[in-house]
């Protein structure tokens, strides 16, 4: 699949069959996250994987918009080290590149996702870091569900020549 092509049929899927991801496809959707930029090259991401269903139950109850772990194979959930942060405040747009390649990845491959908000929820936040006991400095910013996708999306285009300018607004 090229570049754009993928690109434009990544959607938020939220329904997921019973076929389970295998380990070299989380490995290689890791990898790829692991491929993004970062300020400084600091990579102050880490990467909890998650696909015992009690452990997405918890997810669940502690975010209130991820119903769609209930078919989700597994989660992901993108963290920043801001033990490891380099340039202060970057770790979000880092783990917002990382992010999107998982998602980019998982659509290339035939897998379906979505990106469930963490950050900068304070109360999501702590719910999340207590179900997967994270450390303090640690910060969850987002979950991703994952699976074979049991639903069709139709692709989009958002492209608006009006929120483009050129040189100055």
């Amino acid at each position: 699949m090229q570049t754009l092509q993928t690109i434009t049929k990544r959607r938020s899927i939220r329904k997921f069959t019973n076929k389970p991801l295998s380990q070299q496809q989380i490995e290689t959707l890791l990898q790829a996250a692991m491929l993004a930029p970062t300020a400084r090259n600091a990579q102050e991401w880490d990467f909890v994987v998650v696909r015992d269903r009690a452990g997405l139950t918890k997810l669940m109850k502690a975010h209130p918009y991820a119903q769609m772990l209930s078919t989700a194979d597994c989660a992901i959930i993108v963290c920043g080290d801001t033990q490891r942060e380099t340039a202060a405040g970057y770790w979000p747009g880092d783990c917002g590149a990382a992010t999107q390649n998982i998602l980019l990845a998982a659509t290339d491959m035939g897998l379906g996702s979505v990106w469930l908000g963490v950050y900068p929820t304070q109360e999501r936040m702590d719910a999340v870091a207590n179900v997967l006991a994270l450390p303090a400095h640690v910060k969850p910013f987002n979950i991703i569900a994952l699976g074979y996708p049991d639903e069709k999306k139709e692709d989009v285009d958002r492209f608006d020549p009006a929120k483009v300018h050129y040189e100055k607004w």
